[in-house]
C-alpha cells in the first residue's frame, strides 16, 4: 500500500510532467477506468457465484438421490480374447448363406451411457 509521502512524490512529478491543465482530465479519466473496473470485477464476482450456487444445489441434489432415483448399473465388459487369438465363431461369419436356412438374428441393446461432461475448471462431471 502506497502511504502519504509516496502519493504525494507521485502527485507532484505527475503534475511536472502532464502540466496543471492535462492533470484533472487526467484524474477524471482515471477516476471513470477504476469505476468501470470495479462495475466489471463486481458482475464477474456475482456470475461466479451464480454458477458455484448452481453447482452446489446439483451436487446436492445428487447425494440426496434428485430426481433421477437409483444411478444406472454397471455392466460387466465383454471378455476379449488374448491378442493374435482367433474366435471359435467370429461375429460376422455365418454358417448358411441361403435365406431358408438363416436363422432370426437376436439383437441385444445395450444401455446407453452419457458421456461425461467438460466443465470449465478442466475436469469433468458425469452427465
Amino acid at each position: 500500500m502506497l502511504s502519504i509521502p509516496h502519493l504525494i512524490i507521485i502527485f507532484i512529478v505527475a503534475l511536472v510532467v502532464f502540466g496543471p491543465e492535462k492533470l484533472p482530465e487526467l484524474a477524471r479519466n482515471l477516476g471513470r477506468m477504476m469505476a468501470e473496473f470495479r462495475r466489471v470485477t463486481g458482475d464477474l464476482r456475482n456470475t461466479f457465484e451464480g454458477h458455484m450456487q448452481d453447482l452446489e444445489r446439483e451436487a446436492e441434489q445428487r447425494r440426496i438421490g434428485g430426481p433421477s432415483g437409483t444411478p444406472a448399473p454397471v455392466l460387466p465388459l465383454p471378455s476379449m480374447p488374448a491378442a493374435g487369438a482367433v474366435p471359435a465363431n467370429p461375429p460376422n461369419a455365418s454358417v448358411s448363406t441361403s435365406p431358408e436356412h438363416a436363422e432370426p438374428e437376436e439383437t441385444q441393446s445395450e444401455p446407453h451411457e452419457p458421456k461425461p461432461e467438460s466443465v470449465s475448471d478442466g475436469g469433468t462431471r458425469p452427465a
